[in-house]
């Protein structure tokens, strides 16, 4: 791949697709090849390869998905699956019928079971149940991974996949039902501080472990990996290292500075006790993160506060 290979990003308004999409253009990349939801529906088989047709490009990142948290995942389990299927089988059967080179599939840590041994690798997929909280979501994800593998496999195409951990980074989604904890966390703790309040709740035991990615280095592992001539099939991507949940609220608190109390609503689901990636696989191929969970925190915490000042943060 160089500065003059078309790269369409999929999802590129997306946190995760912003993110790319900035990183390249950093290292030079001009022919970037970018459409808005409005402008081309993924979930469209015939406006798709229309768009394929047109545009020929050399290399797909496959970083759009209809994404949530718990509560989003367990209300909404058909939405999950129909169209993140869509999506997938549009991009990855369309890039295939159009000559694209390579595809590089975005999947999520979520697709590994339960109770899979701690950390995580790319070898316990599929070896026991998954969470039933985002099971539809994670069945997605996992046909993706599949299907490019398989493709892989009988085509002979350079189609892989990168399974990041938790991601955090700037234009993440606030929404307090519907986003995922440290976003959900960091609006809480502002709130309640703007507001003068005397404590916040979260939902659970604050017991489980989660492993947090600032979406930077997520862009840097993606970019390192379609520079490899030979990549594994599927890689995780994450920092190899977890915070209870319990602690990440504490972090949090200091970091937007409310002085109130922390309580945990023991009624509310906890998901998956741990989930944190092994990611030896990708580190024997060059790539390590390098923001710190606090710094990477602070950044983004400053970045939420100025988009609401601008009226830009998705809330």
């Amino acid at each position: 791949m160089n500065a003059k290979t078309k790269i369409f990003i999929a999802g590129h308004q997306g946190m995760v697709g912003r993110a790319v999409t900035d990183k390249l253009r950093e290292r030079g990349f001009s022919e970037l090849c970018l459409r808005t939801r409005q402008a081309l529906d993924l979930t469209d088989r015939a406006a798709v390869d229309a768009f394929y047709a047109a545009e020929r490009p050399g290399v797909v990142i496959v970083a759009a998905a209809k994404v949530g948290g718990i509560h989003a995942n367990a209300t909404f389990p058909a939405d999950f699956m129909r169209d993140n299927l869509a999506i997938e089988l549009n991009l990855i059967d369309g890039a295939y019928r159009h000559g694209v080179e390579r595809v590089l599939f975005l999947g999520s840590s979520c697709i590994y079971p339960r109770e899979a041994p701690q950390p995580m690798t790319e070898d316990v997929l599929l070896t026991s149940p998954l969470e039933k909280t985002n099971e539809a979501y994670a069945l997605a994800k996992i046909a993706g991974l599949k299907m490019c593998s398989y493709y892989r496999q009988q085509y002979g195409v350079l189609y892989h996949s990168a399974m990041p951990t938790n991601l955090y980074g700037p234009g993440d989604n606030y929404h307090l039902q519907n986003s995922h904890v440290l976003p959900a966390l960091l609006r809480k703790f502002h709130e309640a501080r703007e507001r003068g309040d005397a404590e916040v709740g979260v939902w659970g035991t604050g017991s489980p472990r989660r492993e947090f990615l600032h979406t930077e280095d997520l862009a840097e592992g993606l970019i390192h990996l379609l520079e490899l001539e030979n990549p594994p099939d599927w890689v995780n991507i994450g920092t190899g290292e977890d915070i209870q949940i319990r602690e990440l609220a504490q972090l949090v608190k200091k970091i937007v500075g409310f002085s109130g109390d922390l309580t945990f609503d023991t009624s509310k689901p906890d998901g998956t006790p741990r989930k944190l990636l092994d990611i030896s696989r990708i580190r024997a191929t060059g790539w390590s993160p390098r923001i710190s969970l606090e710094d990477g925190i602070r950044a983004v915490y400053k970045e939420f506060c100025e988009s609401l000042a601008a009226g830009t943060a998705r809330l």
